[in-house]
């Protein structure tokens, strides 16, 4: 073969890879929406209602419901939706941040009173980091320590071998509970805690055993659907004995990985077919109840934006798109005024419009990403 021939083949060579892989951008480009446009779109007008409705409901200092916590979750509603609001749109943005900000301790959490610490400064982190505003970044790593402060170890005298080992609970009480685990390993994602600091790997102790797997819990009440109860042997009522439920399913689901468990990893396989078995948006999954209703659906919204797939399928083989189901429900409840309320259960404040709708609106913006 002469030179020209091999330059002519290598030019023609290259110019085929270059049309493959412009070929392969443009079709990813073009790839088609999971979700109806219709959906979507009736989607992004609900959104606004409610965000429309809390603006009518934030108080002169800046709050919702007088909450930390409320606060917080209405906040981020704001900042995480479609359009995205920041700082500049105005005071319904910068007030909220200054009633969080008020609340600030020397321990780096941030909170009203002396109860729901861990709960308040992991939804307040989470905000913090949504306004993309740097100027904020002590705060969220002061406010990452404190979480990662009150996490059971060894710090305070309980060894891996311990079930509460791990856990993260509403304060630094030693009560530690999934639904705390979640948000609090979802802040400190959300702060980028660098995945091999030792918080992970604790975390993951009492995640384990939190899940009905007896494989990877080492717990004698195990069981082995691989669904999630609310704490290590353990749930709080209504919810019965250790019986897995949607909501804490979806909560370990989203903590396994973020804790840095594989997607393949049986953990996950396991709680992903309990969702698979129990698939329904008219009640709490693996109950008849409609206590907490609509914090299910935003930890299932969360929960399956973390999984990465634009479907489920259930085990008797019906094909779910999740976004278009979710988000037609979500609609559906609304209410005249854009506000979202729990008619069927005032448990855990789920008669609040506030709480509601905050949580509705980051169960839509999950939707929407």
């Amino acid at each position: 073969m002469t030179d020209r021939y091999l330059a002519r083949r290598g030019t023609a060579m290259l110019a085929l890879a270059l049309a493959c892989l412009t070929a392969a951008l443009s079709s990813r480009a073009a790839a088609p929406d999971s979700m109806d446009p219709k959906v979507r779109e009736d989607a992004k007008a609900s959104v606004e209602r409610g965000l429309a409705y809390l603006r009518t409901r934030e108080a002169a200092d800046g709050s919702w419901s007088k909450s930390v916590g409320v606060t917080a979750l209405a906040l981020q509603g704001f900042l995480q939706s479609p359009k995205a609001y920041r700082e500049a749109d105005g005071a319904f943005i910068t007030q909220p941040i200054a009633f969080l900000l008020a609340h600030r301790r020397p321990d780096g959490s941030v909170t009203e009173g002396d109860v729901n610490q861990g709960y308040n400064t992991a939804t307040t982190v989470s905000a913090l980091v949504a306004t993309k505003n740097a100027k904020y970044q002590p705060l969220i790593e002061s406010g990452a320590r404190y979480l990662k402060s009150i996490q059971i170890d060894e710090a305070k005298n309980y060894q891996p071998k311990d079930a509460w080992y791990g856990g993260v609970g509403y304060s630094d009480d030693g009560n530690p509970d999934m639904s705390n685990q979640y948000l609090a390993l979802t802040a400190l994602r959300d702060a980028s805690v660098n995945p091999k600091d030792p918080v992970w790997q604790k975390a993951l102790k009492f995640i384990n055993r939190s899940q009905n797997r007896s494989e990877s819990n080492d717990q004698k009440w195990a069981g082995n659907d691989g669904g999630f109860i609310y704490m290590p042997g353990a749930n709080t009522g209504p919810f019965k004995g250790t019986e897995s439920y949607g909501t804490m399913t979806s909560a370990g689901l989203i903590t396994l990985l973020y804790s840095g468990v594989d997607k393949n990893d049986p953990r996950v396989k396991d709680a992903y077919n309990w969702m698979r078995a129990h698939y329904t948006l008219d009640t709490v999954p693996g109950t008849q109840l409609k206590d907490g209703l609509y914090y299910y659906y935003h930890a299932f919204a969360q929960c399956m934006l973390a999984y990465g797939e634009p479907t489920i399928t259930d085990t008797k083989g019906v094909r779910h798109n999740w976004r278009n189901e979710l988000a037609s429900k979500l609609i559906s409840l609304q209410r005249a005024d854009g506000s979202w309320v729990n008619k069927d259960s005032a448990l855990w404040w789920q008669d609040n419009p506030e709480l509601v709708t905050a949580w509705t609106v980051k169960a839509l913006d999950f939707v929407l990403q």
